[in-house]
């Protein structure tokens, strides 16, 4: 036991309990994990009385992305970006489009062994210039994550998070020290799809944004897959529409995307291409500087206008740029500033 505990990462935020169990503290789920045991997420476990992190150093691959593909829209567009995950999530979405990786334990998915040092060397031997946490979410391997935006910090790299925002308050201050950008998924704007669908709840994932919007610099767009009759409705995209510019302001961008079949929810129907035109017309409607479509063909929703003179700045279809008209973050026609890291 000592051997192996040698080659684990000790976790952080946890604390013992009275009945000789651990309580993580890392996200609002907040596991009481019995000797043996792992959390909710899968790759934290009690061994020994502590809390240790397990899928630190294991990723179960790597891929290059366009960062389009995250989504991220206003972040270094065009760019590549090294993207990899572990096993777990700390949310049970059931209909995870990554399920197969999100819902595995580590001894049943094959993961390979990379240090921080070695995920930063290899962004660097590909001369991509951020990596991505993603696939699963980042939060539940967050020593592993600090310990590699810290590196590629030092190194000119950037980093960014793919994630639910389900972190608890304390633990994200240090999480997102070194990260650049986030892309956010705010998975509806009610606390029945939040408890039914996904085992979590919406407010944690509110405060998030808030505190990313008004604590920190990180650059964050939003994502919202819409599900038929579960989030889709004209009402609710309103409401979460409304509830972004009160709290967040005007030039977040945010994603609506189609959902297709898959995990436990088999048995809804895609969702169509006009539900997603829909969404963006009542966000742009309510003053949202910056709407977009995503998992459909649809380069108008794909595109990005500067909000003063409407022209087409960065047109895209899928995630290749096809035109490009900004001058050092500005649109070339009236020299309106866009919001982002261009």
């Amino acid at each position: 036991m000592i051997a192996q505990l040698e080659n684990l990462k000790l976790a952080k935020w946890w604390e013992p309990t009275k009945n000789n169990k651990i309580l993580c503290t890392l996200c609002p789920r907040y596991c009481t994990i019995g000797e043996g045991q792992t959390g909710f997420c899968f790759i934290r476990q009690n061994i020994g009385g502590k809390l240790y992190s397990i899928g630190y150093g294991r990723p179960t691959g790597f891929a290059i992305d366009p960062i389009e593909k995250k989504p991220l829209n206003h972040f270094y567009p065009g760019t590549q970006i090294l993207s990899f995950g572990t096993a777990g999530c700390n949310l049970g979405c059931k209909f995870c489009q990554n399920w197969s990786i999100s819902k595995a334990r580590l001894d049943s998915t094959n993961s390979i062994e990379a240090t921080p040092e070695d995920v930063v060397a290899l962004a660097k031997r590909y001369r991509v210039p951020s990596i991505a946490f993603t696939y699963n979410d980042p939060v539940i391997f967050a020593e592993y994550v600090i310990d590699i935006s810290k590196i590629a910090r030092e190194e000119g790299i950037k980093t960014v998070m793919v994630t639910a925002g389900y972190i608890d308050k304390e633990a994200r201050k240090e999480v997102y020290k070194y990260i650049d950008a986030a892309n956010v998924d705010l998975k509806a704007f009610t606390e029945t799809f939040y408890y039914k669908l996904t085992f979590s709840h919406l407010e944690p994932v509110l405060d998030t944004l808030k505190w990313l919007r008004h604590e920190t610099d990180v650059w964050f767009e939003i994502t919202t897959l819409l599900i038929p009759q579960e989030n889709d409705s004209s009402d609710e995209i309103k409401q979460m529409c409304d509830w972004i510019l009160n709290n967040l302001g005007d030039t977040v961008p945010l994603h609506f995307t189609a959902f297709h079949p898959d995990f436990k929810m088999r048995d809804k129907e895609r969702t169509p291409p006009s539900t997603l035109r829909m969404a963006r017309d009542i966000a742009l409607k309510a003053g949202i500087k910056y709407c977009y479509t995503g998992n459909v063909h649809d380069v108008e929703g794909q595109t990005t206008y500067c909000p003063n003179c409407k022209k087409e700045l960065i047109v895209r279809d899928w995630h290749t740029i096809l035109k490009y008209k900004l001058i050092d973050g500005k649109c070339r026609y009236c020299n309106y500033k866009i919001e982002g890291r261009f």
